[in-house]
């Protein structure tokens, strides 16, 4: 169980007594893409008062995104998305991402990252040590001996100053301190989430600092595409543009090399469903309980970016297609989820029933000297952006 700041703890009784639901405006929305009417969803388990509380000092809110074809909630504590909801093939909302319906339940879920966004280095850093310029710096392992997703208390635990200058457009900005689970320099994020006309969910990352130090944002959505709650995703159909992934050790560390998929069961260069290969006997499959690796896109290029992926929902008909200027995407398939949390829905976070797709530079890249570097000196601008873009099949 995550630990609770006192100032956390304040505040429980008094969310304790925000949980009724309510309905939404049951209106029609045109949806000039597709040509059809779109329902919205009956009833919202999401009230803004469930996430009203004071976290170390600071206002913590939940923020509703929308235009003609997407709804989107997000709140501050953590940057993290808290639901997106997306037309299905019978013109229904569908939230295809898993979540909580109160500040509580992410304060004290055994699961820190649902939409959450992380830094300062997502992925994992062996031992939690890495040189630069010649200082060796220890981040706070908080997996096994690794750090994971930036330490024990990373961007996902902190509350991000938010603007929202229009009803589909969040900014958020965090100043991490200097040695701040022991990364060097005073490191400013901000990170811009919106929604654009052509039905996607734009993440835009920039970053400077005052020392060198290093950096590898990424947002942590976990997805079923055809609806939180509703089962295994290992029916999705998934097609990744990337001809070689990196292989891993035991504790999920790359062993530095960059392995061809072409005949094993990471080849999803042809789409085919998530589940297919996935109970072959493959050592690497053994080490992640499953998909758990990092993809080297091929530089298959979409709207200016690498297309990292697309995504089918087989029950939804819900298209997810990921696209990015990072070089690389973690694949990861609920292989740890053990039904320990209630979603918003009510249904349990059941084995292998979401998926995520972590647009990012490689794992542990500080450690290892042949893949790109994720290092940021003063006077430069770390600028990166990433979409998860969604249509109808």
């Amino acid at each position: 169980m995550k630990r609770i700041k006192c100032s956390q703890i304040l505040v429980m009784s008094a969310l304790l007594a925000m949980s009724a639901c309510r309905d939404v405006n049951k209106k029609a929305i045109i949806s000039e893409t597709a040509g059809t009417y779109i329902k919205t969803p009956m009833e919202s388990t999401l009230q803004p008062t469930n996430f009203d509380t004071i976290i170390d000092g600071k206002a913590v809110k939940l923020f509703w995104l929308e235009n003609k074809d997407l709804k989107m909630a997000i709140t501050n504590y953590g940057g993290r998305i808290v639901a997106i909801l997306t037309p299905n093939k019978d013109g229904n909302y569908v939230d295809v991402s898993i979540g909580y319906s109160n500040i509580k339940d992410y304060l004290e879920s055994a699961e820190s990252y649902f939409g959450a966004t992380v830094g300062r280095v997502g992925n994992r850093i062996a031992k939690g040590k890495f040189s630069l310029d010649g200082t060796e710096y220890s981040v706070v392992p908080n997996n096994n001996e690794n750090a994971l997703h930036g330490g024990e208390n990373g961007f996902q635990d902190k509350v991000w100053e938010a603007e929202q200058p229009d009803t589909k457009t969040l900014i958020l900005r965090y100043t991490s301190p200097d040695m701040e689970e022991g990364f060097p320099g005073n490191l400013t994020v901000k990170v811009t989430y919106s929604l654009t006309d052509t039905r996607a969910v734009r993440m835009e990352y920039e970053a400077t600092t005052d020392k060198p130090t290093v950096v590898n944002l990424t947002n942590h959505t976990y997805f079923n595409l055809n609806g939180e709650g509703s089962g295994s995703i290992l029916n999705h159909s998934l097609q990744l543009n990337a001809d070689q992934f990196t292989p891993v050790d035991q504790e999920l560390i790359p062993t530095g090399e960059l392995k061809d998929v072409l005949g094993t069961p990471f080849d999803f260069n042809k789409a085919h469903a998530i589940g297919e290969y996935i109970e072959q006997e493959d050592q690497q499959l053994a080490y992640g309980g499953g998909y758990d690796h990092n993809f080297v896109l091929n530089g298959t290029k979409s709207y200016g970016m690498n297309h990292a992926a697309t995504v089918i929902g087989d029950k939804s008909g819900i298209v997810m297609d990921v696209y990015t200027q990072e070089p690389g995407v973690q694949f990861y398939c609920g292989n740890f989820m053990a039904s320990e949390n209630t979603l918003k829905s009510g249904a349990k976070d059941d084995y292998r029933t979401a998926f995520c797709l972590e647009t990012q530079h490689y794992p542990d890249s500080p450690n290892q000297p042949d893949f790109p570097s994720i290092t940021l000196r003063p006077g430069e601008v770390y600028h990166t952006v990433s979409e998860y873009k969604f249509s109808i099949k």
